[in-house]
């Protein structure tokens, strides 16, 4: 009974497969295999083995845990991933869907037994000629010009780095779009973030990509959007916007990445949270919170099969201290150096040094040494 049941799928796989040859439809598969181990020495004390802090580097989360131990390693296969990406010519317009997933971020597995943990969606999105729907990176974002590290984000608090749902408009080198909007906010006073959950308006973004006759490739992004919060006896309304700027440009066989982004009420935007867009006044409306923050990294080719990346990120952001009070994140920075051996294309294995320090506008200090070691095989 269970061959037979194999044998309908293996049919129905099959017929799908000829059924989508005829239709002029391309299947691909796609992602690859990345085994981590991390040696990490917390100042202040490891966070425990549940934390994200633990799986990545992440600003805002090596501040420790008082009592425990400082120094920790951590195996894991977490950033793994599998994609799936159809294409289909319609009478000569162009039809593609693309769903990829990884293990990231999540704690419900652990490391007594199984270490098994769930799959999360990084991108589902469907397009049509110039349109693009579904969840993907922020158009704020050039994930081209992130470096080649072996740390999951690399260059944490220099980039913006958010995936959402959105519609994007794509002409050329200008992209226009309307994205998931959602507010994070430090109560008056200092404590515990408030993600309002609210509003009506849509984040705004516009971009332009372009490039050199040299090959150097460049992007402009604007950001523009609407901070609210409608809970707890607060309702108010601000603006937010951000501008920022990358490069990647060729020096011989190597390649120098750079990126740079300033704005007021970028939040959740910059640095994966680690300052919100805004705080509350006394009055009960919001005051914007200014930030900026930037990377630069150098990555050079040794010969056709060993490279090394070097990467300095920083992130500052201008808090109003009689009104979030000295608990709140104020700058981050963080650099890098590694080496990467690829014997054949699919496979690379590196070593990877790491060091960053953030910093509270009380002047807590939190610093984390870290050396990662990585075998990566892209199916």
């Amino acid at each position: 009974m269970k061959q037979a049941k194999l044998s309908l799928i293996a049919m129905a796989t099959m017929l799908a497969a000829s059924s989508a040859a005829a239709g002029d439809t391309e299947f691909k598969f796609g992602g690859y295999v990345k085994a981590d181990v991390m040696f990490s020495d917390y100042s202040n004390g490891a966070p425990d083995s549940g934390s994200l802090s633990r799986q990545f580097y992440v600003p805002g989360t090596i501040y420790g845990v008082e009592g425990n131990g400082e120094q920790v390693v951590d195996f894991q296969a977490r950033e793994s991933r599998f994609n799936f990406k159809t294409s289909t010519d319609l009478g000569g317009h162009k039809l593609s869907g693309f769903i990829e997933l990884d293990f990231m971020t999540h704690a419900d597995g652990n490391e007594r037994v199984s270490n098994s943990y769930s799959p999360r969606i990084r991108h589902a999105i469907v397009s049509f000629d110039n349109w693009t729907v579904g969840q993907t990176w922020t158009t704020f974002q050039n994930p081209g010009a992130l470096p080649e590290n072996l740390d999951f984000v690399g260059a944490a608090e220099g980039t913006p780095f958010v995936r959402q749902s959105m519609v994007r408009y794509t002409n050329g080198g200008f992209q226009f779009a309307v994205e998931n909007p959602e507010t994070t906010l430090t109560p008056n006073g200092g404590g515990g973030r408030i993600t309002s959950g609210s509003g009506m308006v849509p984040d705004f973004v516009a971009r332009y990509n372009f490039k050199t006759e040299g090959g150097a490739k460049f992007t402009v992004a604007g950001l523009a959007r609407q901070l609210n919060i409608e809970k707890d006896g607060l309702d108010a309304q601000t603006l937010g916007y951000g501008v920022s700027f990358t490069g990647v440009v060729p020096v011989g066989d190597d390649d120098f990445k750079v990126s740079a982004t300033v704005g007021d009420g970028m939040g959740r935007y910059m640095a994966l949270n680690y300052a919100n867009a805004g705080v509350i006044d006394n009055n009960g409306d919001i005051e914007t919170i200014s930030s900026y923050g930037g990377f630069a990294s150098y990555r050079h080719w040794w010969n056709d099969k060993w490279r090394s990346s070097f990467t300095l990120s920083g992130f500052k952001a201008d808090n109003t201290e009689s009104l979030t009070g000295l608990g709140v994140n104020k700058e981050s920075y963080s650099g890098y150096v590694n080496l990467l051996y690829s014997p054949i294309k699919p496979m690379t294995v590196g070593v990877e040094y790491m060091y960053a320090e953030n910093t509270k506008e009380s002047g807590d200090k939190g610093e984390l040494n870290r050396v990662i070691f990585s075998v990566k095989y892209v199916l």
